[in-house]
Order: structure tokens, then sequence, then C-alpha cells
């Protein structure tokens, strides 16, 4: 054993000087606690303080949701695309951040007297913090739309037009769609709409706005035959599946944790809910791959778990927990169902956007109105719930269709076969995620 000499002895004392201070100093703070007289507490503070830590922790989960996303997208996609599809959820962020704030904010949640548009509360700027950190939360909501649809339009859509889509959708489409169902004024809301977190409102509208941007788009080069059948494009790397999956599903406890801001007495319940969801899903698709007799594809499965979570997070709020894992097991059935019904019409969806967000996401909406808390299988929620799914698919398919259309006359949303084949990273950013892909890549084209 090395002998410490005198000099370390004395740093060792030091040590445990410091800390029998410390620890007698934080003896008398919570001394001085218990002698706190609790009539005298400002109640409002505290709940604002509350308010807004939380909110502020939910809002850096749902932020980091975005590296979920773009590890999940990154994987499905080939290597000659990583980076261009990496790029696009950065940049949806960066200026549909910009453009909610200046008018889509308002556009959502300012004064509404038709219930269809807010006219108010534009580019706010005298605000307090709660308001301030409200606002954020929206803004990371609004990314989430747009981000939905660059997983789905992978492989082949130019980056320029891209950037022009997400804008309008984060700054126009959401938030108008928003209005009808979280304004206190909007038509959906007077309803009795419910969808605490957004699974119609967010993930629904990205969904339908990818659908529309498919059908314009068509599928990339050698997806489907012209018989029909459908060839495989296997994603470069699927750990980055499976790990984007599991930073969704962390990041999701502050997405549909946040729906609790106004009241956390249910906080607990609303997370039980949204880690149930998230593994019915995983299970519902299992049984399904089982029962069709396909291979436990991890793809699917990763997908299973998202369309469960985007299926809980309507009724996070409102349901038990036994009806929140039943609605993430049926989720998981739809998610394959539907992914291979897109097969068959030959619409191809890279990172299955569409089952996981839209029609996982309309599920879910209508099990608010099956399983609510206290008023299961109401007539009257079961049609308000109904109604909000269908504006939505009218609203998302319809705006985001006109939208890529007009974009697409004005610059070609769709890039060359050519610039298809060589990869949109060497092509429209002039780099690539892989050296090695790089070197062998710029022999062959010498």
């Amino acid at each position: 054993m090395k002998y410490l000499g005198d000099k370390s002895y004395s740093k060792l004392l030091m040590l445990f000087g410091l800390f029998f201070i410390s620890t007698a100093v934080s003896a008398q703070r919570i001394v001085d606690l218990e002698t706190v007289d609790v009539s005298q507490l400002d109640t409002k503070s505290i709940i604002s303080d509350f308010h807004l830590i939380w909110v502020g922790i939910c809002t850096a989960l749902v932020l980091f949701m975005q590296c979920g996303f773009l590890m999940l997208e990154g994987g499905m996609v080939r290597s000659k695309n990583a980076i261009n599809v990496i790029l696009k959820n950065f940049v949806d962020m960066g200026l549909g951040s910009i453009g909610f704030w200046l008018v889509g904010f308002g556009l959502m949640f300012g004064a509404s007297s038709t219930g269809w548009i807010g006219t108010s509360d534009f580019m706010k700027v005298d605000i307090s913090n709660v308001e301030a950190v409200d606002i954020l939360y929206q803004i990371m909501f609004a990314a989430t739309a747009a981000t939905i649809v660059s997983g789905a339009v992978a492989e082949r859509f130019s980056f320029v037009p891209y950037v022009f889509a997400a804008f309008f959708i984060t700054t126009i489409i959401y938030p108008i769609f928003g209005s009808w169902a979280w304004n206190e004024n909007g038509w959906l809301a007077k309803l009795d709409f419910h969808d605490a977190a957004g699974s119609t409102v967010v993930h629904s509208i990205g969904a339908w706005c990818g659908l529309a941007a498919i059908l314009l788009l068509g599928p990339r080069s050698g997806r489907f035959s012209r018989k029909g059948d459908v060839h495989e494009i296997s994603g470069h790397s699927l750990p980055y599946v499976a790990l984007g999956g599991f930073i969704l599903w962390f990041g999701w406890f502050g997405f549909n944790g946040g729906a609790a801001a106004s009241d956390l007495s249910n906080l607990g319940q609303i997370l039980l809910n949204t880690h149930l969801g998230g593994v019915g899903g995983v299970v519902g698709a299992m049984l399904t791959l089982l029962i069709t007799r396909k291979g436990f594809y991890m793809t699917v499965i990763v997908n299973g778990a998202l369309g469960g979570l985007v299926s809980v997070t309507a009724g996070c709020d409102v349901m038990t927990p036994a009806f929140a894992l039943l609605t993430g097991l049926v989720a998981g059935f739809i998610l394959v169902m539907s992914t291979n019904l897109l097969n068959q019409f030959k619409i191809d969806d890279v990172v299955g956007a569409i089952p996981v967000h839209g029609f996982c996401g309309a599920w879910g909406t209508l099990a608010v109105g099956l399983f609510y808390q206290g008023d299961m299988f109401s007539i009257e929620r079961i049609i308000a719930q109904l109604v909000g799914i269908v504006a939505a698919l009218v609203w998302g398919l319809g705006t985001g269709y006109a939208l890529f259309w007009i974009i697409n006359k004005v610059s070609p949303i769709r890039v060359s076969t050519r610039i298809e084949q060589r990869g949109l990273d060497i092509s429209e950013h002039k780099e690539i995620g892989y050296s090695d892909f790089m070197t062998t890549h710029v022999k062959a084209d010498h």
C-alpha cells in the first residue's frame, strides 16, 4: 500500500471537515423548513413556479424527441441519403420555430370569435415567464408535425422545396387545425372533442400532409414492380432505428406529461398510461406478425411501440391504465395491417409515418370516446371524436396536397432519377455521412 504522507492526510481531513460542515448546514435548513408557517406561503406563486419548471422539463424532453426522429429516419434510409433526412429534421425545427412564434401561435391560441382561427397574440414579446415556456412547449409540437413528413417522403424529396413546405406546415396548416381543437373557442373544442396531447392535432395532421406529398411524389425507383410486387429497400442502420425509437419513447413522457401542466393531480396516471400504450404497441405488433406468419421485423416492432404511444396520446389523461394498454395493443395491430395496406396501393412511406401517426393517431382519438373514464362508450363523445378525425383528414390531406402542388409548380419537389440513384447527400449537400461510401462513390463517378 502506498504511503500517503502528511499532505495527503491533511487533504483527507479537509474533505471530512467540509462534509460535516455541509451536513450541519443542511440539517439546519431542514430545521428551518419545519418551523415555516405554511399559512404564510404564497400558494399561487408556488403553483406558478411548479408549472414553469414542469413545462420547461417537458419542453426539453420533446425537443430531445427530435434526436429520436433524426436517428430513426436516418437509420431507415440508405447511407447515401442519411445527411439529407437528418438535415431536414434540423431545418424544420429551426424555420418552423420562427414561423410558429411569428404567426402560428396567434392563429392557434389567439382570440377566436368565429371558432375557426385566432386573430391575436402574433409575435408575442411582452410576456411572463409562464407564457414564454408555454409558447416554447407549443413550438416543439409544431416542429413535430413537420418532422413526420420528412420521414414519409425520404430519399426522393428535394431539399429546398421541403424547407418551404415544412415552414408553411408549422406556420399555417398545423396551427389552424390546432385552433379548432385546442383554442377554448374552437368549434371542435365546443363539441367536446378531446385530444389531450395531439394524437390527431399533431400526429395525424403531420401524417396526412405526408400522405399528400407521397401521392404527388410517387414511390422510390425500384420500390414496386409493374406487376405490383413489393421490393424491400432496407435502411442502412437498424441499430439507429432502435435507438431512435427508445429516445422517442423517453421523450414521450414530456410530450404527454405536459398535458397535465394545468392540473398535476393525475400526472402519475398520465405517465403510466403513456408507457402502457407503448408497451401495448410492441405486444400488438408482435402478435400480429406471429398470426400472419411473418418474421419479427425489428422496424415493424419499433413502429408498433411508436404507434401505441401515438394512440394513447389523445386519452392519456382520461383512460384507466388497463384501457391505455388495450389502446396500444390495438394500435400495434393497426400498424402492421395499415403498413401492408399502403404497400398494396403502392404508397411508398419510407419510415412508416402514415401508419404510425395517421392510422394509429386516428384510432387513439376514437378510443377516447370508447374508453373515457366514467363515461365509457358515450355516443356523444364517439361522434365528437369522429368529427375531429374526419376534419383532420380533410384539412391535412387537402391543404397539404394544395401546398405541395403549388410548390411543385414553382420548383419540382422530386429529384431527378440520376440524383436519386446517386444519393441526395452528395448531390444536394456536397457531403456524405460515411467516408468509405464517399471514397467508393467518387471513384465510380470518375
